[in-house]
């Protein structure tokens, strides 16, 4: 019975130490093991074989599934890490509440061991530090404006800090910057304000520039109708001088077509009577006979005759002698004059 409870404590203590010492660690894992409480080494993924109850693991303050927790297994990927808000003063002495969040990833774990203690704490701390540093330095509007230049600063400075503790600051992000009540208050009724300004100067705008594109439409009808009146005037004008010159050429055309049929005929009645005193003497009679014949019709009881013209009918005889001769009729009579 003896024998039994020994082989039975026996198989319990190689179960035991089988399951303590014979370790298989994942990949993207490490464990830190010392020996006699001195570091030894760090295991790194696969399987892994420790002397009994002379090197032991040693456990840390790291994150595990989204919480900080002492582990013996470090994670090597890439942790978040939650800061809580505090309330920082900006340099216009304005109290806000500011958080955020850093991704970090150890690089060395011996140094992350041995070199910081509870290392989460210790980057949330300088972290929390830090802000209160940078958000001093900047009034309230600019550290609202400006997060991603203090994403970059605190950056810097956390990646040099705890570049000794053998951690890596990959990123880190402001999560809320949260002004007071009635600094919020004062925001919103400044940009009610502000926006309302810019309705108001769009509509001043707006109603400038139709009056100026009214004023420039009603100035281009003006010249538009001004610039038609003198067009039409200038095509009037021309058309009457057009007209002008049209009805002086035709008068000079039927003065032309006149004077040549005169003296076609007076050159006719030169050939007829064989000089040109005669046929003058002809031109005269006839036209003085044209214009006595014009006196008689009138309706009056008296006619006066010119004493020339006296002159010029008694040569009427003489040309009726030559007419005569031209045309060969003998009983050619002139008309008699009293």
């Amino acid at each position: 019975m003896v024998e039994i409870f020994v082989l039975l404590a026996i198989v319990i203590l190689v179960i035991f130490i089988f399951s303590k010492y014979v370790i298989v660690i994942r990949q993207q894992e490490c464990i830190i093991v010392e020996r006699l409480g001195k570091f030894h080494a760090v295991l790194n993924s696969g399987l892994n074989v420790l002397i009994p109850f002379v090197d032991q693991s040693r456990t840390i303050l790291w994150s595990r599934n989204g919480m900080i927790t002492n582990v013996d297994r470090i994670d090597m990927r890439e942790v978040v890490i939650d800061i809580p808000a505090q309330q920082v003063i900006t340099k216009d002495n304005v109290g806000i509440n500011v958080d955020a969040i850093i991704y970090v990833q150890i690089t060395d774990v011996k140094r992350a061991a041995y070199e910081i203690q509870a290392l989460p704490i210790a980057v949330a701390q300088l972290t929390q530090t830090t802000l209160r540093s940078l958000v001093g330095e900047m009034d309230l509007d600019h550290t609202l404006s400006s997060r991603d230049v203090i994403n970059s600063r605190l950056k810097i400075v956390l990646d040099e800090a705890t570049d000794k503790w053998g951690l890596k600051v990959n990123r880190v992000e402001l999560k809320n910057v949260t002004p007071p009540p009635e600094v919020q208050n004062a925001m919103e009724k400044q940009m009610q304000a502000e926006r309302e300004r810019r309705a108001n100067v769009l509509t001043a705008e707006g109603s400038k520039q139709s009056q100026i594109l009214n004023a420039e439409g009603e100035k281009r009808a003006r010249i538009e109708h001004s610039e038609g009146e003198k067009q039409e005037k200038i095509n009037q004008a021309l058309g009457d001088q057009e007209a002008t010159v049209a009805r002086a050429l035709g008068q000079a055309k039927a003065i032309e077509s006149v004077a040549a049929a005169q003296a076609k005929s007076i050159q006719l009645i030169k050939d007829a009577f064989g000089g040109p005193e005669v046929a003058a003497n002809y031109l005269v009679a006839m036209e003085y006979l044209k214009r006595f014949g014009e006196m008689t019709q009138k309706n009056t009881d008296k006619v006066f005759i010119p004493y020339e013209a006296t002159a010029v009918l008694s040569s009427l005889g003489s040309i009726g002698d030559i007419m005569k001769k031209v045309t060969g009729d003998e009983n050619l009579k002139l008309p008699k004059h009293k």
